[in-house]
């Protein structure tokens, strides 16, 4: 504990960009932070999400000194700041923390694994669905401050492509669009109207980190 800064995380912040220097991980406890692939014309795609199962910058845990990616918080909230030094201190010293490091670790590629199937192999509206839960199994409440940008953004279309699409959901009595939010309105319907996916990847996370989701 005293190796570690409470820091609050805004909306839209990056918290490390790609190429940038690896000097911190970032444990969030509320919000959640996307880790996104940047492209030479500065477009982006998210690769994964981190919320309060987890850390960022994944490669500290085999010693990288440079981050790769950028991560960027899309539901503000609050998170535990550690210096590269001090983790990686922890993870030689103290075998609990180790252990538990790996095992998300292994939780987290899965996750983006998952991901880079899912989109190659499913609709847009399959992989909305699964987006806004993953959102909300990061979140403590049905209303998700996001927007129609943001999920363009995300699952890498267009706006009105992604506007269509929400709409269908919306139609279903599954969701409900409003300024800078979305509303999961019936949850249990929403996963079906998802891919296989993200169970998946949720019962990989059960599996590599027990009650999570509890």
């Amino acid at each position: 504990m005293p190796k570690l800064e409470q820091i609050r995380c805004q909306y839209r912040q990056i918290l490390m960009d790609a190429d940038s220097p690896l000097d911190h991980v970032f444990f969030p406890d509320s919000g959640v932070v996307s880790v996104v692939a940047v492209y030479p014309d500065g477009s982006i795609i998210e690769m994964a999400t981190i919320g309060r199962e987890g850390f960022t910058d994944v490669q500290a845990v085999f010693g990288a000194k440079t981050s790769s990616v950028r991560l960027l918080v899309q539901i503000e909230g609050s998170a535990s700041k550690m210096s590269r030094p001090a983790f990686t201190q922890a993870m030689e010293s103290i075998p609990s923390f180790r252990k538990l490091m790996y095992a998300y670790v292994q939780a987290f590629l899965e996750q983006v694994m998952a991901s880079v199937a899912c989109n190659g192999a499913h609709s847009l509206k399959q992989r909305l669905a699964r987006w806004l839960l993953m959102m909300r199994d990061r979140s403590d409440d049905d209303a998700l401050p996001i927007t129609q940008d943001l999920l363009a953004e995300m699952l890498g279309v267009q706006r009105p492509t992604i506007t269509n699409v929400a709409k269908e959901l919306e139609r279903d009595g599954l969701i409900k669009r409003g300024r800078r939010q979305v509303t999961i309105l019936d949850r249990k319907r929403l996963t079906k109207a998802s891919c296989e996916c993200y169970q998946l990847v949720r019962d990989r996370v059960d599996h590599y980190l027990p009650k999570t989701y509890t």
